[in-house]
């Protein structure tokens, strides 16, 4: 069982840097990069010559939090942390970003999430 759990760890690592190597953000052109915990999903934009975050968003922004029902599901969550991602990042200034799944597959959540900030105005 031990194997399977450290197997496992060591492909999504594979996969992590596989997308890594292809994706870096810069200052004219930031990384947005995604995180998904089982109930809840993060977001932030990175500028990876300074190593700096330079913001971020999550469905736990108490902004964002207050406008969520229970009744709503992750997917749709997802797609509202997304336009308040977007428009935090018209708010510094930032339209092209470059959209950085992580390890995850683009479906679900995080498909949900990257067509939010797409419709709230940010390029990718």
């Amino acid at each position: 069982m031990r194997d399977k759990k450290k197997i496992k760890r060591r492909l999504l690592e594979r996969r992590k840097k596989r997308v890594r190597k292809k994706v870096r953000g810069n200052s004219l052109r930031p990384r947005l990069t995604v995180y998904k915990s089982l109930n809840h999903i993060y977001a932030q934009v990175v500028n990876d010559e300074e190593q700096k975050t330079l913001f971020g968003a999550s469905s736990l922004t108490p902004e964002l939090k207050k406008s969520l029902n229970e009744k709503e599901t992750k997917i749709e969550i997802g797609k509202k942390v997304g336009l308040f991602l977007a428009k935090l990042a018209k708010e510094r200034g930032i339209i092209k970003v470059i959209f950085d799944r992580n390890r995850y597959r683009y479906h679900g959540r995080v498909r949900s999430l990257a067509e939010g900030a797409r419709e709230g105005g940010l390029e990718f």
